[in-house]
């Protein structure tokens, strides 16, 4: 067995860990480096309800525009009292436009 008495290696001795700090070092940096990458990425996802709502106000752009003279017909009806309501065909429009919202 050998003892260094003039300390000759010491000088590789600060070398090898010098060494090993900086691969130490390009490791930790490359694995920082791939986990900004993996989050960096945005992503968008859009809901079934916003697709839905999307779709409903395209439909609401290509509606006709409102017929003012049938308004007006309605409101004198109304007003008249000659406008009558059937319950049973109001409630069965109630449930099928809540049935075909889902």
């Amino acid at each position: 067995m050998a003892i260094n008495i003039n300390n000759l290696n010491s000088s590789n001795q600060v070398q090898q860990t010098q060494q090993q700090q900086v691969k130490q070092q390009t490791t930790q940096t490359a694995s920082t480096n791939a986990q900004v990458k993996n989050t960096g990425q945005d992503s968008v996802s859009i809901t079934p309800q916003a697709k839905q709502l999307n779709e409903l106000q395209k439909k609401a752009a290509d509606a006709p525009v409102i017929n003012q003279q049938k308004v007006d017909e309605l409101k004198k009806a109304i007003i008249s009292g000659e406008y009558k309501v059937n319950p049973e065909k109001l409630a069965a429009s109630i449930a099928n436009f809540e049935f075909n919202l889902d």
